[in-house]
């Protein structure tokens, strides 16, 4: 399986100034950048041998890059987020196949117009790094996705509620939606809704995000991550949805047990039915897809 693999460098700038009182001595420090993030290396492994119960011996590994870029000044806001993981597992027989693959690019500018309440424009992209298969029952791949095919970026004004860094919502009544495919065997197909031989797609409609983390028990917390785009130009009946769950379990400052399952229904998006481990031919149609992720690994926070 061709492979490929690409590292995300995050260039961090932190702005801080500080100002002297009247006297020359060192007032208030005035942080206007606020910086943090984390790095996650999940770990899952099992083996058997002479099991009565039976059993597949497999290993997984997965790396997550999660960091926040905020920024506040007097009524002015700029939050930021960028999310990088891959994961690979491997299983006996089958060898290696990737269970996770993100690059996404979260961005909410935001001008104060009432307590808890903002104008706002918003810019969201989201891809993946390397090629995603489908297998059949025979372990024979078939290239569905890689890297920017498909990419999202969409954009738009809007206005935000926000509570607190742990809940908020942001609507955009007027977004627009790029859909890009840069690969030609993919783009040749008419795969993620655009037209066969095109490399991209316009949308335009409405967007909303929300965003709710809560605290179960002492270091134990879950994130609720929800996103939904309704396209104004074909079908805006048939809501796009994707959400994340997010459970995190700390250990100690080092070791974590972090667990995940993602939904999307994306109405372009066509996945074929199998039976008996065949494609069934003419079958594709939208469906739930379900990503899960469980494992206890390394984090280092800043």
């Amino acid at each position: 399986m061709k492979k490929q693999l690409s590292l995300l460098m995050v260039v961090i700038a932190l702005s801080v100034g500080t100002q002297l009182d009247a006297q020359g001595q060192e007032a208030v420090t005035d942080t206007t950048w606020r910086v943090s993030g984390e790095n996650t290396l999940l770990l899952n492994q099992s083996s058997f041998s002479n099991w009565a119960a039976g059993g597949i011996n497999s290993f997984a590994a997965n790396l997550i890059f999660n960091y926040d870029f905020n920024y506040k000044k007097d009524k002015w806001s700029w939050d930021n987020k960028v999310i990088a993981a891959y994961g690979l597992t491997k299983q006996k027989s089958i060898g290696w196949r990737k269970n996770d693959d993100r690059l996404v690019l979260n961005s909410l500018l935001g001008y104060q117009a009432a307590e808890r309440w903002l104008y706002t424009f918003y810019m969201n992209f989201n891809t993946q790094f390397a090629d995603g298969f489908q297998y059949d029952g025979d372990n024979n791949s078939t290239l569905i996705s890689t890297a920017f095919a498909p990419a999202y970026l969409s954009f738009g004004p809007g206005f935000a509620y926000k509570e607190s860094d742990n809940f908020r919502f942001n609507l955009s009544p007027a977004a627009a939606r790029l859909i890009f495919v840069t690969n030609d065997e993919l783009s040749s197909q008419g795969a993620f809704g655009v037209d066969p031989g095109s490399t991209s797609r316009f949308e335009f409609g409405a967007s909303f995000d929300a965003y709710y983390k809560a605290n179960l028990m002492e270091n134990v917390s879950v994130e609720n991550i929800l996103k939904l785009y309704s396209n104004y130009l074909e079908d805006p009946q048939n809501v796009d949805v994707d959400y994340t769950f997010n459970l995190f379990m700390k250990v100690n400052d080092y070791i974590t047990v972090n667990g995940g399952v993602q939904l999307i229904y994306d109405d372009n998006t066509l996945i074929p039915r199998q039976e008996d481990g065949v494609f069934i031919p003419g079958s594709e149609r939208p469906t739930l897809q379900v990503r899960q992720v469980l494992g206890a690994g390394i984090t280092y926070k800043f």
